[in-house]
């Protein structure tokens, strides 16, 4: 039985190649294939069981490269990144993989950003989804001497000073991570589902201003995504334009 198994597969395999052009000469490599792998000693087919194997570790990984985009793209798997934490930790995207993920783009001097946390809007919102299993990783990719920089030491006052509740404060210094997520704004949010893939990207809310007094009232893209999705839902908007300071990369 092993041996019939192994050769369906690799005359399946050989079927498949695609140098072989003619659909005769598929079937004539197939055949020889089922032939020479069913009248094979053990050993013969231990290696032919090695050369299977071999051959789907190499195409999980050519499809893992094509289906992750070098730029976060809706719909698609979100890239992974692994970052420092302001505890000290290392902190890795893939490690949430089965959990819904919020992703905020952050820096503490900008008043867009103020808008949200002055009056709580981005606090409550962390509390809210991450009581719900939701991971709220706030990223933060100023580079050192730029408006927002921070310490781990400076990132861990700010949440206690501000009474936020993410999971993580991420900091991307170099900004390859920000650059990668095409992040241009702070506030600058994205939501991924639980199987990895990004579902939502652009604005917190439709109220694109530094006006505090435009958070009552306004829809929170974020909140609707993550809900979505917890519902097992279709995210109904998956996308829009971004608002607030620009991100202050190194360069």
């Amino acid at each position: 039985m092993k041996k019939q198994v192994l050769a369906c597969v690799l005359a399946a395999m050989l079927f498949l190649q695609p140098g072989l052009a003619q659909a005769d000469m598929h079937q004539d490599h197939a055949a020889e294939a089922v032939t020479a792998v069913e009248s094979a000693g053990d050993k013969a087919v231990e290696e032919v069981k090695q050369a299977v194997e071999a051959v789907v570790t190499e195409v999980k990984a050519e499809a893992t490269a094509v289906a992750t985009p070098e730029i976060a793209t809706v719909g698609l798997p979100a890239p992974d990144f692994s970052l420092p934490a302001h505890d000290g930790s290392t902190q890795s995207l893939s490690s949430f993989k089965g959990k819904v993920v919020v992703l905020e783009w952050f820096n503490k001097d900008c008043p867009f950003v103020l808008k949200h946390y002055d009056t709580k809007n981005m606090q409550n919102l962390q509390k809210e989804l991450t009581e719900k299993g939701v991971v709220w990783l706030t990223m933060s990719s100023s580079g050192e001497g730029k408006q927002g920089f921070m310490t781990a030491e400076d990132a861990t006052k700010t949440v206690a000073e501000k009474g936020a509740a993410p999971n993580f404060v991420l900091l991307d210094h170099d900004g390859v991570v920000g650059k990668k997520y095409a992040a241009k704004t702070t506030p600058h949010m994205y939501v991924i589902d639980a199987n990895g893939v990004l579902a939502y990207a652009g604005a917190i809310d439709d109220k694109p201003s530094a006006d505090k007094a435009d958070v009552e009232g306004a829809k929170n893209y974020v909140r609707q995504a993550v809900d979505q999705l917890l519902a097992g839902q279709v995210v109904s908007e998956t996308s829009s334009r971004a608002y607030g300071c620009s991100v202050k990369y190194k360069d």
